[in-house]
């Protein structure tokens, strides 16, 4: 009988054969674009390497912009964004590319000031911020709308995007839906000249230069202020109430729009007393016609899995669910994917 060193030698190499057959076994679907849902991703990716142990997501959080070139190259199995593709972009691409709506989440105006005081903004004031026309805290269009708190005699930091964005896209959106000067002078898109500010890189970017910079104004996903405890305003809507930024207010401004058969939508600026107006929805960006049929089988598991199970998970990540029945609808249309 062999001693059992060798024995227990031999056992060890057989599991790590088993062990690296498993791993190279695994399929890598590549995706990349918006930080604005990075959060809700990630954990999707991690439950998801649960139900299937076969399947590993390789996800670039590189912003919305990226992930549509790259879909559009081809140089990924799925894009991701924020703002919907433009009929000029879509006409790019190699294959008839589909929006999936996954889930939505709001814009907030977050801020750097001693002793992070509860803020109040209207569409003017956040309007004449960002275009550089409203230099100071203590300007009286912000102090009107906040009596009793103490605003100092100090310059605003404006913190934008520095690269293509969805969160841009939603943020400008909305800009140019109450501000006809900002319409004219910069517009929307994932990327814009901006009037005034400082550049971050990402979600992550932008909530690292508002933490790190006195004075600091900007815009970041709502988890993204909530995980950096960041303060963050109270917005005043289309109805003329100001509403908190969370899911039940993205929910109501969900409700209200009016999704196409592309499904290509905006859900800035809402009607209804409820809806925060600064929220938008956003996309996994999918070839209709895989090239792979083995990795589009399994993309098209990963996505049905996402709207029937991955949307559960998305309030605990300050994001708000897809409605039922449109959940319905993008499941058929995840049905039309061609394998």
């Amino acid at each position: 009988m062999k001693p059992l060193k060798f024995r227990r030698k031999t056992l060890a190499l057989v599991l790590l054969a088993g062990m690296s057959a498993t791993a190279s076994a695994q399929m890598m679907i590549n995706g990349a674009g918006a930080t604005f849902p990075y959060p809700i991703y990630s954990k999707w990716f991690d439950e998801y390497a649960k139900v299937d142990p076969s399947v590993r997501f390789n996800y670039q959080s590189i912003g919305s912009g990226g992930g549509q070139k790259q879909i559009l190259a081809q140089t990924v199995d799925f894009g991701a964004s924020d703002g919907p593709m433009s009929d000029e972009n879509l006409a790019k691409a190699p294959g008839k590319l589909l929006h999936i709506p996954t889930v939505a989440g709001a814009d907030v105006v977050a801020y750097n000031l001693p002793g992070n005081p509860a803020l109040k903004f209207d569409a003017d004031t956040i309007a004449g911020i960002f275009l550089g026309q409203i230099k100071k805290w203590n300007d009286p269009k912000i102090t009107t709308l906040n009596p009793g708190v103490s605003l100092p005699d100090q310059e605003i930091v404006v913190v934008h995007r520095s690269d293509g964005s969805g969160t841009t896209y939603i943020w400008t959106d909305y800009l140019s839906k109450i501000s006809p000067e900002w319409k004219s002078k910069v517009g929307t898109n994932t990327s814009v000249n901006w009037p005034t500010g400082i550049g971050g890189k990402g979600n992550e970017g932008v909530a690292g230069q508002i933490k790190q910079t006195p004075g600091a104004l900007g815009y970041v996903e709502l988890i993204y202020a909530v995980q950096n405890k960041m303060p963050y305003a109270e917005v005043k809507n289309a109805a003329g109430e100001f509403v908190k930024p969370n899911i039940q207010s993205v929910t109501a401004a969900l409700a209200t729009a009016d999704i196409p058969e592309d499904f290509r939508f905006s859900i800035t600026n809402a009607p209804g007393k409820d809806a925060y107006p600064i929220c938008g929805a956003t996309w996994l960006l999918v070839y209709e016609q895989q090239k792979d049929a083995t990795k589009g089988k399994k993309l098209v598991e990963f996505l049905k899995w996402a709207v029937k199970d991955g949307e559960k998970m998305a309030r605990d990540l300050q994001y708000a669910p897809l409605p039922e029945n449109l959940q319905e609808r993008v499941l058929k249309r995840i049905h039309e994917i061609k394998i």
